[in-house]
């Protein structure tokens, strides 16, 4: 593969296009407005100028990155692309439109692909011109940091379609794991829940904010505590993925967590808020309870 086209240019999708311009590939980035891709691309750029200042990466490989991602501000110029990668919201009903508008420029024999963290390929595939050629890669965040990415083949992908998506993830630097079309796949399933634990462990009064980061960054020697970690993915998409493993399974087990509720509710959402677990106003941020 030699072409990738992007659609969302948040933080998901130009980590997923930063990445792939940097293993080499010509990228199309796009948003619902051609100012919207700009400044995603913007964004790329000012983390790239970061790496130079710490001399981490050369200027001349950063302007030769960046000269491979276009912003656009429709499918179009995607007709020649050899893989779609939708990284919009973690929202079924933007998505499944997303693939009407990006199945009608598709190439005969490109890729259209979902970073979804938790839909059912199967399910979305219907969605798209061909489901054989429809396939989830899940790249985690930060995309450019992070070493893995979970394919998961839909019911009607093809081999060649799941073969060709690894190697397009190993070409980018990732480590991949194949996981079967379940709510979450692998990782997730298995994460977002504890993080969802943690926040009924707040919400009961058996540790605040401070101490259970602490308690599992020490004790289970993670980088970030679950609270933490919670506010930087967004409250919001991490009840959005319990409800689709509660509405999919209808195991109790995947309740959201009544705080969590609130939070969302409340528009504490985290890092892109302003406030969650923790208040991002002044220099450091401050728990909130």
């Amino acid at each position: 593969m030699q072409s990738m086209g992007v659609i969302g240019a948040g933080q998901m999708g130009t980590g997923i296009a930063q990445t792939a311009a940097q293993a080499g590939m010509d990228v199309i980035l796009s948003d619902i407005s051609l100012d919207a891709a700009q400044k995603g691309k913007d964004r790329i750029a000012k983390g790239l100028d970061r790496l130079v200042a710490k001399e981490k990466m050369t200027t001349q490989s950063a302007a030769d990155l960046l000269a491979r991602i276009t912003p656009v501000g429709d499918y179009a110029p995607m007709a020649a692309a050899d893989i779609i990668i939708e990284a919009a919201t973690e929202r079924e009903e933007i998505k499944m439109k997303i693939f009407e508008q990006a199945g009608k420029v598709l190439g005969a024999g490109a890729i259209l692909a979902s970073n979804t963290s938790s839909l059912s390929i199967t399910r979305m595939a219907q969605g798209s011109p061909d489901p054989a050629r429809f396939v989830g890669m899940h790249f985690f965040n930060p995309v450019p940091v992070m070493q893995l990415v979970e394919v998961i083949p839909g019911l009607g992908t093809s081999k060649a379609t799941t073969d060709a998506t690894v190697a397009l993830g190993e070409r980018m630097g990732k480590q991949v794991v194949l996981a079967q079309d379940d709510p979450g796949f692998v990782v997730n399933r298995i994460f977002v829940p504890f993080i969802n634990e943690a926040i009924f462990v707040l919400g009961n009064g058996t540790g605040n904010v401070v101490d259970i980061d602490k308690g599992v960054r020490l004790g289970l020697a993670h980088p970030m505590g679950p609270l933490e970690l919670a506010d930087f993915i967004g409250l919001d998409t991490l009840l959005e993925i319990m409800n689709v493993y509660l509405n999919t399974t209808g195991d109790s087990k995947y309740r959201p967590a009544p705080l969590l509720r609130k939070y969302v509710e409340a528009g504490w959402l985290g890092r892109k808020s302003g406030r969650g677990f923790y208040d991002y106003s002044g220099a450091t941020p401050v728990p909130t309870r």
